[in-house]
């Protein structure tokens, strides 16, 4: 089994909020949550984009991560993800380009060929075409991105004439590029294909997990790429508290508010539960089938083994963004996995503990001449021993006899 020696955990910000707030105050929880994020040493975030049903917000991921990279130092900030049938890909590429340089290297691109077929809907687009659009769309971008070469390319939907980035890449050997997988080999056939990673943004209790990476390999071998399983990131609802009691109580109503219709997530109230959790109508049924990892660090931690194990061996984690409870409950809970998760998985305990473990085994042989060091120190000023320290001396001479 694939195991990283530093496992990558982040966020999957579509983002969600309930109709009936305050979307100004929702976008600024949103920015705020990602400046915590990088105070915590979060690895990444990945920023949505949605136009329509009032519930994900932010309509231009690139816009976010431009205001988001100047609140921030060290966090990637990803695109998740680019409908790419809604855009030109030379302006997708273009786009990336810049806030490679603006942000230095910390952006990366998402791609996915649109969820809400709302969106799609007000832009013409026939829902059938949009994941053919999307691969040719992403085979443009890869180019423009991999190559000074002029790409020429003309389909039904987009035009290019001597196409080529005016700029080269801030990052070698380009930003990160990502394609989403759902249930369907679609997402990973097209990440094997153009050699790039892959976000799996329906969780881990479907029936297909366990393939995923199976189909990316083969499209990979397929087209003469190669894949990295440090690439692939899997996307799952947490919420972590000092308990697992505790932690179910915190979202159990919340849970109930969020559901799936047709092909996307919504909230509110609707009548079938999340796909993510299996169809699991609740929070303890959600949990049962791993469609969440809700509970205490010590639950997480045997969560993302279990993930680790079915799926043959994963690149990161990252949690679906939600407001199921308060913000002060969310972001104890981005906190405690920080803590005492991310580490398990980041090679960081095992020193920790070997260096702890090696002073508690030899306490005598290291401290032995501590008494008569600070014994020295007083008789080299002239001073005499406080009264303490001659009963803690001559203890200690009672017990070596």
């Amino acid at each position: 089994m694939y195991q990283p020696h530093r496992m990558k955990f982040g966020i999957f910000l579509a983002p969600f909020h309930r109709v009936g707030e305050n979307p100004t105050l929702a976008l600024k929880r949103d920015m705020q949550l990602i400046e915590q994020l990088d105070e915590l040493g979060y690895d990444e975030v990945w920023i949505g984009e949605h136009h329509s049903y009032a519930r994900e917000l932010i309509a231009d991921p690139f816009i976010f991560i431009a205001a988001a990279a100047e609140r921030t130092r060290r966090i990637k900030l990803g695109t998740g993800v680019t409908s790419l049938p809604y855009h030109h890909p030379l302006m997708v590429a273009d786009r990336v380009l810049q806030l490679d340089h603006m942000t230095e290297g910390r952006v990366m691109l998402g791609c996915g060929p649109g969820v809400l077929t709302s969106d799609a809907y007000m832009l013409g687009i026939d829902p059938v075409d949009q994941r053919r659009r999307m691969g040719e769309s992403l085979e443009a971008i890869m180019h423009l991105l991999r190559t000074r070469e002029p790409l020429t390319m003309e389909t039904d939907w987009f035009t290019l004439r001597d196409g080529r980035l005016q700029m080269a890449n801030f990052t070698d050997p380009h930003p990160h590029v990502a394609v989403a997988a759902s249930f369907t080999p679609s997402g990973p056939t097209a990440a094997g294909k153009h050699g790039v990673g892959l976000l799996s943004v329906a969780g881990v209790s479907n029936d297909a997990f366990e393939r995923t990476w199976g189909w990316a390999e083969e499209a990979a071998a397929e087209s003469g790429k190669q894949v990295n399983r440090a690439d692939w990131k899997v996307v799952i609802p947490i919420h972590l508290a000092d308990s697992k009691a505790e932690a179910i109580e915190d979202v159990r109503e919340g849970y109930k508010r969020q559901a799936y219709v047709g092909d996307r997530y919504i909230q509110d109230g609707a009548a079938t539960p999340p796909p993510f959790a299996g169809g699991a109508p609740d929070i303890d049924g959600a949990i049962a089938r791993d469609g969440v990892i809700v509970g205490s660090p010590d639950d997480a931690i045997a969560a993302v083994k279990r993930i680790q194990e079915r799926s043959g061996g994963i690149g990161g984690i990252l949690g679906l963004a939600h407001e199921w409870t308060s913000t002060e409950k969310t972001h104890r809970s981005y906190e405690l996995w920080m803590r005492y998760v991310a580490p398990v998985f980041q090679g960081q305990l095992a020193v920790l503990e070997d260096n702890r473990n090696w002073i508690e085994t030899r306490m005598q042989q290291v401290f032995h001449h501590t008494g008569a060091a600070q014994v020295k120190a007083f008789t080299d000023a002239g001073k005499e021993l406080p009264p303490e320290m001659k009963q803690a001396m001559d203890a200690m001479r009672q017990a070596r006899q």
